[in-house]
């Protein structure tokens, strides 16, 4: 089983993947009988503390990660097929892994990144089909945001 730390490793090549989705993380456990998948929505800083910069050199600040994940639970819930049509999954789990809350419950600083994991039921069989069979490996993110320039 691979660790936390080693699915959000940096590409070499980042710079390079223009065309990726912003945001995909790999699906990293699932129950079959039950049809859930567990992942990471997205990682705003790796266990060692440094920022992640996506594909398209934006990053998301811990707070903005955090705000966003409250205002997905509480206004939308719904998981979609590759940002096309919703009605897919529905969540049923969501937790923003913040430095406050894994001292709180007792997370050794190091273990986790910070970041937002979520757990789905997926409710069409043809879409679970393709999670199982390695079509849709992992989550991705879908959102609007301002881009703002930030200092080194």
């Amino acid at each position: 089983m691979r660790s936390f730390s080693e699915l959000i490793q940096k590409s070499a090549d980042h710079k390079q993947k223009e065309s990726v989705i912003k945001g995909r993380f790999k699906i990293t456990k699932s129950d079959d009988d039950k049809k859930l998948a567990f992942g990471w929505a997205s990682v705003s800083m790796r266990v060692d503390g440094e920022v992640i910069e996506d594909w398209q050199s934006d990053i998301i600040e811990p707070e903005e990660l955090e705000n966003a994940a409250y205002e997905f639970v509480e206004l939308y819930r719904e998981g979609g097929e590759m940002h096309e049509r919703g009605g897919a999954a529905v969540l049923i789990e969501s937790v923003v892994f913040t430095e406050e809350k894994m001292k709180a419950i007792g997370i050794p600083e190091g273990t986790l990144p910070i970041g937002w994991w979520i757990g789905f039921k997926v409710l069409d069989d043809d879409v679970w089909e393709k999670v199982k069979d390695g079509t849709y490996p992992m989550f991705s993110i879908e959102g609007e945001a301002e881009r703002v320039e930030v200092g080194e």
